[in-house]
């Protein structure tokens, strides 16, 4: 280990709490404020102190920014309009691996209805309105408008925990990200469209995608960037085992 890793003092803990908890999915970028591409890369050289199992390191990340960016964009929201239109050609779109519980129960299903109507509501979106629906969850495939758009995929030779080392990864890229005054969106909705944006980023036959991340700069002017999700408090889900 690196000596200076044992030896080093964490001088303001406040600063590494407030990185973690003003980390939001932000829905609103500025666009025209670019990410250099030395930051990006200083990010993803910090998250990659992430910890995994001996060591494998599974994560490989896909960086996309203008023209290719705008082309990926277009690409998967005509599949996304296009599913839209005809629901059989669902399968085509299909997710390779489970992100979500194929039944829902409680309270998962609650504190997902209240994801959704919470923000749907901010919007002003009623129920039963499916094209503004449609049209607020296609802004995930214009990275919201975020300058940076982010690919993630993994060897798919790779067992089921070397998932769990990446959601520490992806952490890390978001908490380095908000150390640098900048803002994310991980984002699970391009995982049915991963037949599109494989081939798009180069990536080879052995990869799977796991997600998407939008980074850049916050639009602090955006109403839908008022809308943060509420946590349990820590002694809801913790048990003192004595």
């Amino acid at each position: 280990m690196n000596a200076s890793q044992v030896a080093t003092v964490v001088a303001d803990p406040a600063s590494v709490d407030d990185a973690i908890t003003s980390r939001f999915s932000c829905r609103a970028f500025l666009r025209e404020r670019e990410v250099p591409r030395e930051t990006v890369l200083d990010i993803l050289e910090v998250a990659a102190r992430s910890p995994s199992g001996t060591n494998i390191q599974p994560w490989r990340v896909y960086v996309l920014q203008g023209a290719t960016r705008d082309a990926l964009a277009d690409k998967v929201c005509a599949a996304h309009d296009a599913l839209y239109a005809d629901p059989s050609l669902a399968p085509q779109y299909a997710e390779e691996y489970d992100y979500y519980p194929t039944k829902w129960i409680s309270p998962y299903i609650d504190r997902r209805r209240e994801n959704g109507w919470g923000l749907y509501g901010l919007l002003g979106i009623a129920k039963g309105e499916k094209d503004r629906m449609h049209a607020q969850h296609q802004r995930n495939f214009r990275f919201f408008d975020a300058p940076v758009g982010l690919m993630f995929t993994i060897d798919r030779i790779l067992g089921r925990g070397s998932l769990m080392d990446y959601g520490m990864f992806l952490q890390n890229v978001m908490v380095a990200a908000r150390a640098r005054g900048l803002h994310t969106c991980p984002q699970a909705a391009w995982n049915g469209f991963s037949r599109i944006i494989l081939p798009h980023v180069g990536a080879g036959e052995n990869e799977m995608l796991v997600c998407g991340m939008s980074l850049g700069y916050a639009d602090t002017q955006a109403k839908v960037n008022t809308f943060h999700t509420p946590r349990e408090a820590a002694a809801s889900f913790t048990r003192w085992v004595e």
